[in-house]
């Protein structure tokens, strides 16, 4: 039966199921014809990528490692010199290995940004990727920031050169010049510090011109005694020499004292006084007790033995001598001369003279 004329147009359109089939197997063909010919360099590539990135991988866990170790050992070192006699004093283990574990976090983090960054590169090289246009755009972009972010970077490299020098740590009662207390916590960027009233400082690193560490090392405590100047020296030196024995036998002065109490001499001679200056090797931040526990002893001990102290009562003998005779006299009055004019005129008025007798009004006559 022929197909109608109305069909006819939809019979030549209809695709040839033989053409189709012939069609995909080109496209197959083509297909396998390419991996063929280019599998081999991207079996090449894919093992090039994954040698660099295994290679980055080790090397960094290496270098974590190596880090790690010379950390450890770092603070066995605290450890052992901490067991060892003054060793608590000198070296704060705690201290130490809050330092260590930021230097070494600080480099294992340069050391992961410098690996990886350079594998980074080396892939999108191996990709055939042009690096001198990334590259200098990068170049472009970190001269911005840098010229953007000045006051981070500057703080971030002061605060790195802080705590690999140990300038001072966590407990440290230190003077910064912009503001003073202990410090709470020691960051890359900022130091925080607790004032004397309690107040919390937040201070940028890179504004930290000098630093005044006041618990490293040792301190000294000077206390200045005023006494009279007819007060026998030898006797002084006495009595604060017996203070001081017995201060450095005592608990907890026994450790706070680093060297013996001394008396320096005299610092200051005047007609009502002399200034004798006393002076002693403390433990790094126990100068003020310690300033003001020998200010008591001091007066204790200068009460017993007798010593007058500039300021304070005088004894009993030199109150009666320094009593004024004339402290009990009335100051002259005016009104004892009695030719002053002050005593007349509070002389009494006298009264009128009585009129003569017979004598009456005067009488008035024409």
């Amino acid at each position: 039966m022929p197909w109608p004329a109305a069909l006819l147009p939809l019979a030549a359109d209809t695709p040839d199921p033989a053409a189709s089939v012939k069609e995909a197997h080109e496209s197959v063909t083509n297909a396998a014809s390419f991996i063929e010919e280019n599998w081999a360099g991207w079996l090449y590539l894919g093992l090039k990528i994954l040698l660099i990135l295994v290679i980055a991988a080790a090397l960094r866990s290496l270098v974590r490692k190596s880090l790690t170790k010379l950390i450890t050992r770092m603070n066995r070192g605290a450890e052992a010199v901490e067991g060892m006699a003054l060793g608590g004093l000198l070296v704060n283990a705690e201290r130490r290995r809050q330092r260590s574990e930021a230097i070494g976090s600080v480099l294992r983090s340069v050391a992961s940004f410098l690996i990886l960054g350079t594998a980074s590169l080396m892939v999108l090289g191996a990709l055939g990727i042009n690096l001198g246009p990334l590259l200098a755009s990068a170049g472009v972009a970190g001269v911005a920031i840098g010229f953007g972010a000045r006051n981070l970077v500057t703080d971030f490299l002061s605060g790195v050169f802080m705590i690999l020098e140990d300038q001072y740590g966590v407990g440290d009662k230190i003077d910064a010049g912009v503001a003073s207390g202990e410090v709470v916590e020691v960051g890359l960027r900022v130091t925080k510090l607790r004032g004397d009233n309690g107040e919390i400082w937040y201070v940028r690193n890179g504004e930290i011109k000098r630093i005044g560490n006041l618990s490293q090392g040792w301190a000294t405590a000077g206390v200045d005694i005023q006494v009279k100047p007819q007060e026998s020296l030898p006797r002084i030196r006495e009595v604060v020499a017996a203070i001081a024995d017995r201060m450095a036998k005592e608990t907890p002065w026994d450790e706070r004292l680093w060297g013996p109490v001394e008396v320096l001499g005299l610092v200051e001679v005047l007609l009502a006084s002399m200034t004798v200056r006393v002076s002693a090797k403390t433990m790094p931040g126990q100068q003020f007790a310690v300033e003001r526990e020998l200010r008591w002893r001091i007066k204790e001990a200068f009460d017993e033995a007798g010593i007058g102290i500039v300021g304070g009562l005088p004894p009993a003998d030199e109150e009666e001598d320094a009593a004024d005779p004339s402290a009990a006299v009335a100051p002259p009055s005016a009104l004892a001369n009695p030719a002053s004019p002050q005593a007349l005129a509070t002389a009494p008025i006298p009264a009128p003279a009585p009129a003569p007798a017979g004598s009456g009004s005067p009488r008035i006559t024409k």
